[in-house]
């Protein structure tokens, strides 16, 4: 069966898949990984506080925060000086959740063809 593109588009809004690969495309830097990693250590902290663990540019660190806060990961609160980051614990546990859904799907139509 070929699928035209609102056909596409009409699964993905149904099944939620927008939203998944877009958390998951956010996901696919080993950059944001890094900042993840950094942001998970602390409640909280700023965009120099990020550059100052992973070594690039503070334009660049903003870009993939920015990147990370669009698709729902990371929380931002404005602040005077200093605006502060941290991660979104519920949403990424509702992404782990997602994936591990579609994996057991994948895995349960695997094993009824099999």
């Amino acid at each position: 069966m070929k699928l035209n593109r609102s056909k596409i588009e009409l699964l993905a809004d149904e099944s939620g898949a927008d939203d998944l690969a877009r958390k998951l495309a956010a996901l696919g830097h080993p950059v944001r990984i890094a900042i993840l990693r950094q942001l998970a250590n602390r409640d909280a902290c700023c965009v120099k506080d990020v550059v100052g663990r992973v070594g690039l540019a503070q334009s660049t660190v903003s870009q993939h925060i920015r990147v990370l806060v669009d698709a729902g990961l990371v929380s931002y609160r404005p602040q005077r000086q200093a605006s502060s980051y941290s991660i979104d614990r519920d949403a990424l546990a509702s992404l782990t959740d997602d994936v591990n859904g579609l994996l057991r799907g994948c895995c349960e139509d695997c094993t009824k063809t099999n």
